[in-house]
C-alpha cells in the first residue's frame, strides 16, 4: 500500500482501478508535504477518480487520479463545496424527463477539464433509444451507456457519433459524458425513445 495516508473516512472506496487512482494521489501528496493524513472522499468516473485528502497539517487537497496510477491534476482545495457534495452523498445524476406529450428532450452545460456528467433515462426492454452529443468548441470528449444492471450497452462512443439502438433491459439507463480534454468545454445532448 502506498504511503502513510490512511484510506480512513471513505467510505466504500472501490477495488482495482479506482483504489490505484487514490493511491495515486496519496503518493502525489506524500511528494509534497510529507507525513501521514487521510482520505476525506473519493468519486470514480471513467474520466479520472476524483479524490479530496487531508494532510497531517489539515491542508486538504483535490486529486484526479487515473487508473494506472497517474495524477494529472493536485492542488490545494480552494472551494470545498464539491467535498461537501461528495460526502453528503456524491453529486446527483440529472433525471432526464421529457415534457407531455413528447419522446425527447435536449440538455447541456459546461464540463470541467477531466469532468463527467451522468444522465439517467428510465426505459423499457424493446424501445429504442437515441443519444446524439454535439461538443461546443472544444473536442475530446466521449460517452458510455449503462444499462440498468450496471453493464455496459454502449463503451466510449467519441462526442461525434450519435447512438441508436434497442434496449435489452427495462429499468434506469445511465448515460455518461466525459470531457477529456484539458480545458472546459460546453456541449449538447439530446436524448430520444421510440
Amino acid at each position: 500500500m502506498a504511503g502513510a495516508l490512511a484510506l480512513l473516512a471513505a467510505p466504500a472506496l472501490a477495488q482495482g482501478e479506482e483504489q490505484a487512482a487514490v493511491e495515486g494521489c496519496i503518493d502525489a501528496v506524500q511528494a509534497q508535504v510529507g507525513g501521514g493524513g487521510q482520505v476525506l472522499a473519493s468519486e470514480f468516473s471513467e474520466a479520472g477518480t476524483l479524490v479530496y485528502l487531508e494532510d497531517s497539517t489539515a491542508t486538504i487537497w483535490r486529486c484526479i487520479g487515473y487508473r494506472d496510477g497517474s495524477v494529472g491534476e493536485l492542488a490545494v482545495a480552494e472551494d470545498l463545496s464539491e467535498l461537501d457534495a461528495l460526502m453528503s452523498g456524491g453529486v446527483e445524476p440529472v433525471v432526464v424527463q421529457f415534457a407531455p406529450g413528447t419522446s425527447g428532450a435536449t440538455y447541456g452545460g459546461t464540463l470541467e477539464a477531466g469532468g463527467a456528467v451522468q444522465y439517467v433515462l428510465g426505459a423499457r426492454e424493446g424501445q429504442v433509444l437515441y443519444v446524439t452529443v454535439t461538443s461546443l468548441g472544444q473536442a475530446g470528449m466521449y460517452y458510455h451507456i449503462r444499462n440498468p444492471d450496471g453493464s455496459q450497452l454502449l463503451d466510449g462512443m467519441d462526442w461525434a457519433t450519435p447512438y441508436q439502438g434497442q434496449l435489452w433491459q427495462s429499468g434506469d439507463h445511465v448515460v455518461e459524458i466525459v470531457n477529456t480534454a484539458s480545458a472546459p468545454a460546453q456541449y449538447e445532448v439530446v436524448f430520444g425513445i421510440e
